[in-house]
């Protein structure tokens, strides 16, 4: 099982350079805001994330993918996210 840790250390390579920041809810879920720190665009924001579905590196990284199409969806023509690695933590 992945700790908080690990788990925003994952997301935050996966989609440098973009930034992230994190907020724990009560329940344990997580929001996540993505942006540029550059410009201060919010590119993404997602709230419901439950840490208890992400057990393991394979759950990380479908969600992380997940992300990834998520900010390519609502970027085109923004940003240009080819220069991403699709790299899977473990």
């Amino acid at each position: 099982m992945f700790t908080l840790a690990q788990l925003r250390n994952c997301i935050e390579e996966s989609l440098s350079p973009l930034t992230c920041e994190f907020t724990l809810c009560r329940d344990a879920s997580l929001t996540l805001k993505v942006y540029d720190a550059e410009t201060g665009r919010v590119d993404l924001v997602v709230t419901g994330i439950s840490t208890n579905r992400l057990h393991t590196p394979q759950e990380v990284a479908k969600m992380v993918e997940e992300l990834r199409y998520e900010l390519q969806s609502n970027n085109v023509g923004k940003l240009t996210l080819d220069d991403l690695p699709l790299s899977t933590h473990r």
